[in-house]
């Protein structure tokens, strides 16, 4: 049996976009999903260890990459990074927003 694919999905404050994100994988077979922000207040603030678990680390924006990239470095080793370019205009669990997501994720990820 192969070895669940880790996904990591940030944004800004992990209210909204990532939280949408780790719901569409939710208990998907296959997957294994957290999401956090890279803002002070989030609500789960990215951290090393989120970055060493993960093998693909999706972006909401280039902004969150940057962040990654120079917060954690040394840590990125073998981990995939990709920008979804989806701007914080979408409500939480919108069907807008979601359908942006799966039509975006798609290109990297089977759908569940």
């Amino acid at each position: 049996m192969s070895q669940a694919l880790k996904l990591l999905f940030l944004c800004s404050r992990n209210q909204r976009r990532s939280v949408t994100a780790q719901s569409l994988f939710r208990g998907a077979p296959g997957y294994e999903v957290k999401s956090a922000g890279t803002d002070p207040g989030a609500t789960i603030r990215v951290k090393q260890e989120h970055i060493e678990w993960a093998n693909m680390i999706f972006a909401m924006e280039h902004r969150h990459l940057q962040y990654v990239q120079a917060h954690f470095k040394e840590s990125l080793a073998g981990r995939r990074l990709i920008c979804l370019e989806i701007p914080d205009k979408y409500g939480g669990m919108s069907l807008e927003l979601l359908d942006v997501l799966k039509k975006r994720l798609r290109l990297y990820l089977k759908m569940p």
